[in-house]
């Protein structure tokens, strides 16, 4: 019996073990997945283009790319096999704590966590009161968590484990199928993460800079009254809010157009009945109506908006591309 019980501990010692994935072949499949799911996503939106409009895409573009990431997670993921990416390089993903394949709720947060949070978020900000404290912390949380992932990623580039920050939160690493080169020296991105990380406290510095500036005492009120005031003193420059409710857009506050764009930004707007022209749609030459298209949504104008260079667009299109870009 011991000499058996010998022999089997021996089998067991030599059973051949996994190395981890390089870093190399952790970016590269990353970058192979997300060109996979950018791929997805765009033929996802021609089709939804060809049937239901440019604008109905531009209002579900959220939806759309949500669609694509869980789609493409869903029949990789969700099945335990491996991604495009993770194919093309070789790897395999894996519990750490419990050194098997992840278990289905793993895989299920792997699916769900990396694009519904956001989407959620994006729902709820949009639906709450701009001088909510609710609204104040949502409008920070994007923010948060991209430092997090940007932390996330000065510790990979130093260590070589844990590409994305879900991953690091769940447990989930990598191992490779091809056995490395003694001969030849992996490459190394520490260099990358200390570059990161000087970003990163250079941002810090600049963050607390001003809160120390927004915590030091307000200088002495100024008069009000224009005849007090001398050649010296400059006159207060109003708030971005106080512009919003003193200024107009034919007769219409701005203040007061942007609060029914907001409440009405999933509505279609029939150009024949805007209240926002003073042009009879209705009897201008179908010819001519052509070329009241936006450039954003390809639809026919509503609302007409001109920028300082000179395009016209629909208002609800330019301001949803502007808080895009915000």
């Amino acid at each position: 019996m011991s000499n058996i019980t010998g022999d089997n501990n021996q089998d067991e010692s030599i059973l051949p073990s996994f190395p981890p994935a390089t870093q190399a072949q952790i970016i590269r499949s990353n970058q192979k997945d997300l060109q996979h799911i950018t791929q997805l996503r765009e033929q996802i939106s021609d089709i939804i283009r060809n049937y239901l409009g440019s604008r109905w895409l531009y209002r579900r573009e959220a939806e759309v790319e949500l669609a694509a990431n869980v789609l493409y997670s869903s029949i990789t993921c969700l099945r335990a096999t491996q991604t495009l990416g993770e194919e093309y390089v070789g790897m395999w993903a894996y519990s750490f704590n419990t050194k098997s394949l992840p278990s289905r709720k793993l895989r299920a947060a792997l699916i769900l966590l990396p694009g519904l949070p956001s989407y959620i978020h994006s729902k709820l900000s949009s639906q709450m009161a701009n001088n909510s404290s609710l609204y104040t912390y949502l409008r920070a949380l994007p923010a948060i968590v991209e430092t997090a992932a940007e932390i996330n990623l000065v510790f990979f580039y130093m260590t070589g484990t844990y590409y994305s920050l879900i991953k690091r939160i769940i447990g989930v690493r990598h191992i490779s199928s091809i056995l490395p080169d003694p001969n030849a020296r992996p490459p190394s991105y520490s260099f990358l993460g200390i570059l990161m990380c000087i970003r990163l406290l250079h941002r810090l510095y600049i963050f607390l800079d001003k809160q120390l500036k927004f915590l030091e005492p307000p200088p002495p009120a100024q008069p009000t009254n224009a005849l007090a005031l001398s050649d010296s003193q400059p006159l207060l420059a109003p708030q971005d809010g106080d512009i919003q409710q003193h200024q107009y857009i034919d007769t219409r506050s701005i203040s007061d157009i942007l609060v029914k764009q907001s409440e009405g930004s999933e509505v279609t707007v029939d150009p024949e009945v805007d209240e926002f022209t003073s042009l009879h749609i209705a009897s201008i030459d179908p010819g001519l109506r052509v070329g009241r298209r936006c450039a954003l949504c390809l639809e026919e104008r509503t609302a007409t908006t001109s920028t300082e260079c000179g395009h016209l667009f629909c208002w609800g299109c330019i301001v949803g591309w502007g808080d895009e870009k915000v």
